[in-house]
């Protein structure tokens, strides 16, 4: 009886010892986010440093410290999790991007965006993974097979243009902001539903019928994911224009969209489809539709929480990973042939920049082709720029290796390990170097724009932590006017402009079906006693 309570008495002291350094972990880390918070903002007019790379040297100096008070054993204080990004990190910041993109921008360039972010990444997978085919073999990398090749190519297609969207000015090039920022989101979804395609499918034994499956299943991803952001934003539109939740609390509004947005979300991923998309576009209705339809101040809560959620999540991501780039295990495996691992790092990295060069110049010359406006077509200065952006490497490259080379975080094979630390190698690499080489490179190509990180056009908004591209939730109202483009009625005027006739032809039908349903500007429900009538009656006397 005595053992067996001395049995539970030092189970329960290792399990309040493990609760009580859990507790210590995450008060390091919450003080680490406070602390790039704090010099981010010291730093912010710095001609090199952004707050990404900013992240990254504070991860990497903590790392350094953790690993000589702990005897060179452990340089991070939580262990990396894929469901910890995927499922808590990414949704914010997938979210907030298309809740607060100026819409207009983004649909106008949609097909360039499209030809980028879908075309361009398949592009570049094929690139990576043919190389790596190629060159691997050379270097005593052997234990890999053709899906393991096609999911190295998805993994390093994964572009992260935060650092250029941190520097380019969205009044200055409004082209090549979309083109970024909207390239940017679609080749991570891509990227993704490549990925996990590759890993539903048994290619060892590929032939022309599980190549077709493999087709039609990543066109199912794609459109079946939009479709689903699409629905579940116009669900919670049309619950809170028909409940009016503001006119007992606009607590209940706020949650609401909230929790629709995260639905959006977990419902892909219950369903196999991909999370990245549908959040996306579920934000990009939600601003359309839901956030004309709250209170003033649901309006303004929203708008700086999501935000605020985004940018603390990205944080966490880039801190993360400059601890976990000191991983003592991980490095323990190649420590026998450090050759291998700069071998194999050189390789990918020498593949990411041709993969992304040869999609991005003869892309944009198909593109320019199509437009007959040349203040729309594409520079080569802004090609270079674009094909610039998408060179650095960051959490969602990290993350998909992690899920593919690593069980729970951690690395048992040597060529699983060597693949882990290259990825973190370029992602440091890139991130670091080519992010410090941005704001010069921007400068000497576009030397009349201002290159400050964010103006509105109105100069009493206070700034806010936010994407490029986004306006205050909404667009203005001269984006939301039909333009007038004479009645385009032939495929003559759909040809030559194919976006004002769309845009026409979408306003038409969005006034007279969408709107009245969902509703939106304009179509703001009015309840008796309700926080807008009354705040009318105070400013109209």
């Amino acid at each position: 009886m005595a053992a067996a309570f001395s049995t539970v008495v030092s189970r329960f002291q290792m399990l309040y010892t493990s609760d009580h350094a859990s507790v210590v972990s995450l008060n390091l880390f919450v003080a680490l986010l406070l602390a790039c918070i704090v010099i981010g903002h010291l730093l912010e007019e710095n001609r090199w440093m952004n707050e990404s790379i900013t992240a990254l040297v504070i991860g990497l100096c903590t790392g350094v410290v953790i690993l000589l008070t702990t005897g060179m054993k452990s340089s991070h204080l939580l262990v990396f999790s894929e469901d910890l990004f995927f499922i808590y990190l990414l949704p914010p910041i997938i979210f907030n991007a298309g809740f607060q993109v100026k819409k207009k921008q983004f649909f106008r360039n949609f097909m360039t965006i499209m030809l980028f972010g879908a075309i361009g990444t398949l592009v570049s997978c094929s690139i990576i993974s043919l190389g790596a085919i190629q060159f691997f073999k050379k270097i005593e990398i052997s234990s890999f097979d053709i899906g393991d090749y096609l999911a190295i190519g998805a993994i390093f297609a994964a572009t992260d243009s935060v650092c250029t969207l941190q520097v380019l000015n969205q009044d200055e090039t409004p082209l090549l902001y979309s083109l970024v920022f909207g390239e940017g989101v679609v080749n991570d979804a891509t990227s993704v539903v490549l990925f996990n395609a590759i890993q539903s499918f048994d290619l060892d034994n590929i032939n022309p019928r599980i190549a077709l499956q493999f087709i039609s299943n990543f066109f199912y991803l794609f459109f079946a994911s939009t479709m689903l952001g699409v629905l579940t934003g116009l669900l919670s539109a049309y619950v809170i224009k028909k409940l009016y939740f503001g006119r007992h609390s606009t607590d209940r509004e706020v949650a609401l969209m909230i929790l629709m947005a995260y639905l959006s979300y977990m419902l892909a991923e219950l369903f196999y489809l991909s999370g990245i998309l549908t959040v996306f576009f579920c934000g990009i209705v939600m601003s359309h539709y839901t956030w004309h339809n709250v209170t003033e101040s649901s309006r303004v809560t929203t708008k700086h929480a999501f935000a605020t959620l985004s940018f603390v999540a990205e944080t966490f991501i880039f801190l993360y990973v400059g601890m976990d780039a000191l991983d003592i295990e991980k490095w323990r495996f190649v420590s026998d042939s450090p050759g291998t691992s700069v071998a194999v790092s050189s390789v990918l990295l020498a593949l990411v920049l041709v993969g992304r060069a040869a999609f991005v110049f003869p892309l944009s010359f198909l593109s320019n082709l199509a437009k007959k406006n040349p203040t729309e077509r594409i520079s080569f200065r802004q090609q270079v720029i674009i094909w610039w952006a998408g060179l650095m490497r960051g959490a969602v490259s990290m993350a998909l290796a992690y899920n593919k080379f690593t069980s729970s975080g951690h690395t048992h094979l040597r060529d699983n390990a060597v693949m882990i630390t290259s990825t973190i190698t370029i992602v440091l690499f890139s991130t670091v170097l080519f992010g410090l080489m941005t704001k010069p490179l921007i400068r000497l190509l576009l030397p009349h724009a201002k290159h400050t990180s964010m103006v509105f056009s109105d100069p009493n908004t206070p700034k806010s932590i936010t994407f490029p591209l986004l306006g205050g939730g909404q667009d203005s109202e001269a984006d939301l006017t039909i333009p007038d483009v004479g009645h385009p009625s032939s495929l003559r005027a759909l040809w030559t402009t194919p976006a004002h006739t769309v845009h026409y032809y979408w306003r038409k039908f969005d006034n007279a079906f969408m709107r009245p349903v969902f509703g939106g500007r304009g179509f703001v429900p009015f309840v008796p006693g309700s926080p807008t009538e009354r705040s009318t009656r105070e400013w109209g006397g």
